[in-house]
């Protein structure tokens, strides 16, 4: 499931909001986050739950989610 940029901040802020009603939920929306953004897996839920700065609102997370590039090696 590929997410656009809209649907992908409003599941986001699901998420934020802890909309979800159990663990495996939630980790099914990060999942369908993840790979709408070709990131691996847990990085996502890593801009969520662990920002590297303060509290980032949904459009930071999916922006910084889409700016993300895997590092060649």
């Amino acid at each position: 499931m590929h997410l656009n940029r809209g649907e992908a901040v409003s599941l986001v802020q699901r998420i934020m909001d802890g909309e979800y009603a159990d663990e495996r939920e939630l980790d099914s929306w990060l999942e369908i986050l993840d790979r709408s953004f070709a990131c691996p897996s847990g990085h996502v839920s890593d801009l969520i739950f662990w920002p590297s700065t303060a509290e980032p609102t949904p459009e930071q997370v999916v922006a910084q989610a889409s700016a993300y590039r895997p590092i060649a090696l």
